[in-house]
Parts: C-alpha cells; structure tokens; sequence
C-alpha cells in the first residue's frame, strides 16, 4: 500500500469559545431506535448536509478537503485512456469532481447526491460538461442494470449502512468492461480527535460514547470489492493532514462539510467540562510546536472493473504444456555448469598470479644478491 503524507494549511476565522460550548454542548433530539443492521441515521445525514449547504460562502471555505480528493481522483481517471459519454458522480455533493473535469474526458456528468440544497448550491456556475443534477440515495440507486460507463465517488460512501449492498448495486448498474472509482475516509480517520474524547469521557463521566463515526480498515476494501463482483480492484491510501488552531474549528469545519457524527447510538448531549478536557488532552498529545493541532484524514482509494470477456484473464489450471520442475531443474543445472566454469578460470588466474608473485620474489633476491 502507497502511504503518503503531507499538510493542508489554512486560515480560519476565530469563533468565541464561550458560545461555541454553549452551542454544541446543549443540543438534545429525540434518536430513533437503532437496529443491528443500521449504524447511521441516514435522515440526520441529509439534515446535515442540507444545514451545510444554507450559507453558500461559509460553505465554500470548507471545500479544500474533499476538493483536494477530487483532484487525486480525477487524475486517477486520466490513467484510463477512454474518453466517457456519461459518468455518474455519486455523492457528489455541490460538485467537487466537476471542477476538475474537462471537454476531452466526457460528454456529460451525473450528480447524485441525497441533499437537493447541495445539489443546487453551485447550479449557477457553468461547466466544461453538460451536468445533470439527481437526487439519490446511495443506498438505493435509480439505475437500469448495465447501462453506465463510470461511476465515481468521492468521499460518500463511508455514510453508508451496507456498503456491500451500494457496491453490488454500482457493479449491477455499470456496463460491461465498466469502471468504479471511490474514495471512502478509513478507520484512522481522526484517531486523534477520537482518543481525545475517549480519555476526556473516561475521567470526566466514567465511560465514553461514540464520539466519531466508525470508517472501514483498509484491509476491508479489497474483500468488499470482490464479494460485489469487481474484476482488477487496485486499492491505496493517502494520509492528508490539515492543521487547526484548535479541537473547536476542527469541529467547526466538520460541522460545515457536512461530516458531523450521525451515528444512531451517538449520545445527544456533551458536557462543557468534558468538551474542555478533551481540548486539553488533544493539544497535550497531538500539538504542533506553534499551538496548532493536526487532523488526520485517512484516504482510501479503490478501482475495480465490471467482468467482461475483452479483460485479461489468467489461463485455466492444467493448461502449461511446459513443465516447470524440468525448467528449474535445466536451468540450475546450467547455472551450476557455469558457476563452476567461471570458479575454474578464477582458480587458474590465482595460479597464474601465485607464480608470476614467486619469479619476481626470487628475481628480486637475485639482484639484491648481485648488488651485494
């Protein structure tokens, strides 16, 4: 696996501490029962990014993440060297992917995203492409089987209760030969605002609470992948680091992305002395020598391909008409054959070297002699 890392800086307006606490610490809604097979409130997530989406300008100022991951994964879709009619963008929220796009890769982009207000929140601006805008579940897509080229997912699918499901989905809606190109955030997503919390809770309240969504490991994706029918998958990570001036506007900015805990079992209220506490311990453990605190964003990348006949494919057990013992075996024996050739030589040149040594010695004995 590709580890790479590196840091976002930015800039970010300060917000007063006081009401910052009082506003994020007093909320209480009614959760609906949770069930076994459901981890996140899909209707809370919707609230969510529809509420991000409300200040356009405030909302712009937290594109650089997922507008970075959308660069990368535009560039993994330049290494395809296929021009697209249609590509569908799944989860594309106000449009991150569109903006990397050009005339010379595709005819036209789908955006599907659960929220219609960050669906709408760009609609003004004109693109390269035609662009269709669709409101969809990625949990229940619209599409006919076998009729797309590509769908691409850029930092949504990590939202979704049965990932396995909304991939079998994707793989069933591609055509033949099709691609399937995500990013999801991994499990080490925010260890670092996570262990803050866990020991804040622990001290404070005598236990802790699901404080930060649960992600999918790494080694996960692959099987993922291949249980939904994908032939070729290629999966890698990044590990993107952004710096804050403190817990406070990492939370902030989280809040407006769109990304805030919608975890059915998340408990609905936080207490200002363990909000303050788990500010400390994160500055205390994590924090950069010019006061700023790190956030880690873990990237996982994944490709996979729809089956189709014209894809390589390895030949069937039993075919080799070539024995491969006998071709080691003739080959060490070859190998063998002139290793020992070329010690021969070399001990003969050691020879050669001891007698030509010796008749220069007795030469040398013989002058000093004469001399004498």
């Amino acid at each position: 696996m590709l580890q790479k890392s590196f840091s976002l800086h930015r800039t970010i307006f300060s917000v007063k501490l006081f009401s910052f606490i009082k506003k994020y610490s007093t909320t209480s809604n009614q959760q609906p029962k949770s069930s076994a097979f459901t981890v996140f409130n899909r209707e809370t997530k919707r609230m969510q990014r529809d509420r991000s989406s409300i200040n356009i300008e405030e909302s712009r100022k937290v594109d650089y993440l997922k507008d970075e991951i959308a660069y990368r994964m535009v560039d993994r879709l330049l290494d395809i060297k296929r021009k697209f009619n249609t590509i569908v963008d799944l989860g594309s929220g106000c449009g991150h992917i569109i903006k990397h796009i050009d005339k010379d890769m595709m005819k036209k982009l789908i955006m599907c995203d659960m929220s219609s207000k960050m669906l709408e929140r760009d609609k003004d601006i004109n693109y390269e492409v035609d662009v269709e805008r669709m409101v969809v579940d990625e949990e229940l897509l619209p599409f006919e089987e076998n009729s797309l080229e590509a769908v691409i997912s850029n930092l949504s699918l990590h939202w979704v209760n049965d990932l396995p499901g909304a991939m079998i989905q994707i793989q069933r809606s591609l055509k033949p030969d099709g691609v399937f190109i995500a990013s999801i955030l991994g499990g080490d997503t925010l260890f670092e605002l996570r262990t803050s919390f866990q020991l804040a809770e622990s001290e404070r309240e005598g236990g802790i609470s699901p404080r930060i969504s649960p992600m999918t490991n790494t080694r996960d994706i692959g099987s993922l992948l291949s249980r939904a029918g994908f032939n070729l998958t290629t999966i890698d990570t990044d590990d993107v680091v952004v710096s804050y001036p403190s817990m406070f506007e990492l939370i902030q900015d989280l809040r407006s992305m769109g990304e805030s805990n919608a975890v059915l079992a998340r408990r609905s209220f936080l207490k200002r002395d363990t909000l303050l506490a788990a500010s400390a311990i994160y500055k205390e453990l994590y924090g950069n020598p010019d006061g700023s605190i790190p956030a880690t964003f873990q990237i996982i990348y994944m490709i996979g391909w729809k089956p189709d006949i014209s894809q390589p494919k390895p030949l069937p057990r039993g075919s080799g008409q070539v024995s491969l013992k006998e071709t080691l075996k003739s080959g060490i024996d070859k190998n063998f054959l002139k290793c020992n050739e070329q010690l021969y030589n070399s001990m003969k040149f050691i020879r050669l070297c001891n007698e030509i040594q010796s008749i220069a010695e007795l030469l040398t004995t013989e002058i000093l002699t004469l001399m004498i």
